[in-house]
């Protein structure tokens, strides 16, 4: 078997409020392995954020452990090997297209090229020639599309998507969803999405469920 890229054992995460502890997370145990695509479901408020900023390494449990065995150390993981889609593409307005894509390898000092690799990451969207607009100039799809690619540029192992079609009308919504499949095609990345859209989630072969902070067993979907 492939060396997990996530290793979670017993992992969860509480928060005092008022004086009262909120288990956001109950105790997990799980792995999420090369080309694994998952969908998390459940209704808001549940622990989908919570679990994808753990998995991330932008939150740190307060319960169990976890690992990143095939993927590097707490600390050293973003933007190289783990990324992150947000609902909100949030592009910088000063910056155009191929600049905002650039701007995680800049920010982390990665050797090479990063408007080459900004160009690749936006033409493996479909994108290509929105490189020279500016985020005012954009639908809210290709929005979307350009902090796809943002998440994608220099070829992380781990991508982390927290509703990233929620703001986008049903056809575009699956639009945006076919070019991030396509892009992962042929690469040993994995893909775990927080989603209310069923339509979404059923183009994915695992769904995890979750309810009142609990991980339910995954079930596996067929293609």
């Amino acid at each position: 078997m492939a060396e997990p890229f996530v290793e979670a054992s017993g992992v969860g995460r509480s928060f005092l409020l008022g004086g009262q502890t909120i288990e956001a997370l109950q105790p997990a145990s799980f792995r999420i392995l090369p080309q694994d695509r998952i969908a998390l479901m459940g209704p808001s408020g549940c622990g989908k954020s919570t679990l994808l900023m753990l998995l991330a390494d932008l939150d740190a449990p307060t319960a169990g452990r976890l690992n990143w065995p095939a993927l590097g150390e707490h600390g050293l993981l973003r933007p190289t090997q783990i990324s992150v889609v947000f609902q909100a593409p949030s592009l910088l307005p000063m910056l155009n297209v191929a600049e905002n894509v650039a701007l995680p390898l800049l920010i982390a000092n990665q050797p090479g090229d990063p408007q080459a690799e900004a160009a690749r990451a936006l033409d493996a969207i479909g994108i290509a020639d929105l490189a020279d607009k500016l985020p005012e100039e954009l639908s809210g799809g290709q929005a979307q599309r350009v902090g796809l690619a943002r998440a994608l540029v220099g070829g992380p192992r781990l991508i982390l998507a927290d509703e990233p079609t929620g703001q986008l009308d049903h056809t575009t919504a699956q639009q945006v969803f076919d070019a991030l499949l396509a892009a992962l095609e042929g690469t040993d990345a994995a893909l775990v999405v927080a989603t209310h859209d069923p339509d979404i989630a059923r183009r994915l072969r695992t769904i995890w469920r979750m309810d009142h902070g609990k991980l339910e067993p995954a079930k596996e979907l067929q293609q």
